[in-house]
Order: C-alpha cells, then structure tokens, then sequence
C-alpha cells in the first residue's frame, strides 16, 4: 500500500526533514521511552519491516522475512492509472460536486508523497460538508504519519461533529502509541437484531491490474474508501459475542446497482483463529470461501459476455480492541477493529481505457475472482489488498454510541436476509440473484 510508504524513505527521515516530533504535542508529549514494553516492541517492529521495503540495508537476517510483500514489490513497478495532473487532482479535491471523487482525488494526491499533501488534506476536513470525506481525509493523514500528521490532527480534536474528534484522538493515539484512544461517550446495544454489533468499515486499497501477459506491465488504481464502496459495496463487520472468536460476517451493500433501487446485497462469512492472550484485544486472521457468479464482463449484473459460476476467496487479518463500559451478554464489545486484506480480482481493461474516472468509479464496476477456476482463473488480472478499519459510531446523533443500530441484510451465517428476522430469503444464498434484477 504505497500511501502507507509515503515519507518513509531514510531521506524523508533524515535529521530536519519535517518537525521534530517533540513539536507534535509539545505538552504531554509521548516519547519512545514512556511506552510500555509491548507498544516500544510493536512500534520498533513496524518500523524495521517498513523501512525494509524502501532499503534492505536497515534490516538484518534473512530477506524472506522482510522483501516477501507482493505488493510492495508491484507498487515498485506499476504506473498509474490515474493520470490527472497535480492540479487537477487539487481542484477535483476541493471542489468536485461528487464526496466520492473529491476523496479519490484527495488520496490520489497524497499516495504521489507530495510535501504538501497534509496541508491539502487538512483543508478537505475544515470546509467538506461531507462528513465521511472529513473522517476518510483524517486516515490519510494518519497513513503518512509522522510529527506534521499529529500537528495536523490537533486542529480536530474539539471538532462539532463527535465522530471527526473521536477519529482525530484515536488517529493521534495510534502514532504515539500504536494503540487507538476514544472519548467517554456512552453505549446503546439494541435486542433482538441479528448481530450484537455492525461496525461500519472504512477500507483503502491499492488494486494492481497486469496489463499483458508477460508479467512486465502493470497498472495501479488507489481506491479511496467511498470509490471501493462505490465499486464492490459498503462493507460492515457483523460479530457476535458467542462466535466473534471464530467467525464473523462481513456484509455489504451496493447502492445503485439494480434498476428497481433495491441495494445490491453481497455478504462474506469468514472463519479462522483469534488470539486472546490479551483481555483487552484479539488478533485474527480470517478467510472466507463464499460461491459467486463471476462476470465475464467484467461489471457485476452484465451476462453479456457469459457468467461462471465460482468460489471466492478473501483474507483479512488484524486486531479488534475491546470496551470495557459497552457489554454485551455479559462480555466487553468490539469497539474498534483495522487490519489488512487481500483478494483477487478481474478488471475489463476495454471497459476503463479512455474513460473519465467518473466513468470507472461506478457500480458494480469490477468483480473479485479466484486463480482456483479453470475458466475464471485465466482471466484473474488484478491482486488486491489494502487495510481496514472500523470504529463504532452515534449514527443517530443523540450522544450515544450505537453498537448494532445499522441495517444489514444477512443472518449469522451470511445468507440474504432482507426484512433482518435472522431467517434468510433463501437457504444457502449469500449474494443478490442477478437473474431477478436485470435491467
């Protein structure tokens, strides 16, 4: 993920390069050695293993445990897809009609590592009327990290909406400690619904297209949150106390898909393993298998060019951190969760050549594949990862935070379940029929 990488070169951490990080918070600054052990071993991990991808020589031993990162190694090669100029990018940033297209130009602009993409990205947040702009703009800044992202996170702390102050303290919090902080807002959990919580996902990630077969070319598109949702839908982690250990959902909606208005409903069950050595944390790596129509087209409803039938495969992996104050069946909800993630994909390079970004953003716009399939596998062109993270939110601004207040249309184990009776539509169905919304 190269935003992630931005300004973390040992040029760019050379001595004067930017504020001293005793500037950042100049009154109750975090240093290094006021750390617990655990956050000191986690902070100076990331730092040798990101390092590593700009120069091997900072890391010691084996290069299988550092240079391995299939990403990495194709954001070094891929050229960009997006070939707005900088000015373009700053304009469409600030004043283009769409929410989703100012936030893709804003993380567009701040993955080409300009000096002044903060600067930029703090301008989005003061004047957007669009509250998930503000809140995606943030993240951005935490990515490309260091003292001038905290400086800049500071401006928020006392913002009038909760939730742009909340991410802006727990943002601040992960680059001092690592760990995420959150105000002392109350919780609401809500009976009788499906899941104990529907935690909201915020997802960026870099998609690398191969353009020829020889494996030489390749092309990169870095999509903005609200772009990926535009795209493959709005995703939510659906957990529950019982089975969080072992197994969630992941349920997502497309809007604009089907010609009747109805939400494109598209949901993922994922198992695997938790750690829990700590009480307050757990960290997991999930997979999900999920059967799917693979659309030949390359957009998802378009039977056009022939539709197959295949199963899916996704990863993600991370760490969900507890709250003690919000309880559910007796035990601290999940109230907040990032990671990473990763898939495959097919991208129509004949649908998106020459075409306006407002043309490829749309829905249904890409479809995710597998290598596994001996029809779908020759035409998997695109590998797909990012990272993720999800934060409970007061959705219905009463002051109170809403655990599992929001709609999402699938039972416990990821089937269809439209009118949310925990009953599915259809037994064993966990995607949208296409044959019932063709336009």
């Amino acid at each position: 993920m190269a935003i992630d990488l931005c300004r973390k070169s040992p040029a760019d951490l050379a001595d004067g390069k930017g504020p001293a990080w005793s500037d950042a918070v100049p009154d109750d600054a975090v240093l290094l050695e006021d750390l617990g052990t655990e956050q000191r071993e986690a902070l100076n991990f990331a730092y040798r293993t990101t390092l590593s991808n700009v120069d091997p020589r900072f890391v010691a031993g084996d290069p299988a445990a550092w240079a391995s990162d299939f990403g990495y190694a194709l954001d070094r090669v891929a050229v960009r897809l997006d070939n707005r100029t900088n000015e373009q990018l700053r304009k469409a940033a600030l004043e283009h009609p769409d929410p989703a297209m100012r936030e893709q130009a804003l993380f567009e602009y701040a993955d080409r590592d300009h000096a002044d993409a903060i600067e930029l990205l703090s301008q989005a947040i003061r004047q957007d009327s669009d509250r998930q702009v503000r809140w995606d703009a943030l993240w951005a800044i935490e990515k490309l990290g260091g003292a001038e992202a905290i400086i800049a996170l500071q401006q928020f702390l006392a913002d009038p909406d909760p939730e742009i102050a909340e991410w802006s303290k727990l943002f601040i919090s992960e680059l001092q400690t690592g760990d995420p902080a959150f105000d002392d807002r109350e919780g609401k959990y809500t009976p009788g619904r499906t899941f104990d919580e529907t935690i909201f996902l915020l997802i960026h990630c870099d998609l690398y297209v191969r353009l020829d077969d020889s494996n030489q070319h390749w092309g990169k598109i870095s999509l903005a949150p609200q772009g990926l949702a535009r795209i493959y839908g709005q995703a939510h982690a659906c957990p529950n106390v019982a089975t969080r250990e072992r197994q969630l959902v992941i349920a997502k909606t497309i809007s604009g898909l089907h010609a009747d208005g109805s939400p494109h409903v598209d949901n993922y069950l994922f198992r695997g393993f938790t750690d829990r050595t700590r009480r307050d944390r757990g960290s997991f790596f999930f997979e999900s298998l999920v059967p799917r129509p693979f659309f030949k087209s390359g957009q998802a409803d378009d039977p056009s060019q022939g539709v197959r039938e295949a199963d899916i495969g996704f990863a993600r992996y991370g760490t969900w951190h507890l709250e003690p104050k919000f309880e559910v069946h007796e035990e601290p909800a999940i109230r907040y969760v990032r990671g990473r993630f990763q898939g495959w994909g097919h991208v129509n390079l004949n649908r998106i050549a020459g075409r306006p970004l407002e043309e490829i953003l749309v829905p249904g716009n890409g479809v995710l594949s597998t290598l596994h399939d001996p029809e779908v596998g020759p035409m998997t062109n695109a590998f797909i990862l990012g990272t993720f993270k999800g934060k409970l939110n007061d959705w219905d601004g009463d002051g109170v935070i809403d655990l599992n207040s929001r709609d999402v249309y699938s039972t416990a184990e990821g089937e269809i379940d439209t009118d949310q009776d925990g009953i599915p539509d259809q037994a064993g169905r966990t995607c949208c029929d296409w044959t019932t919304h063709q336009k």
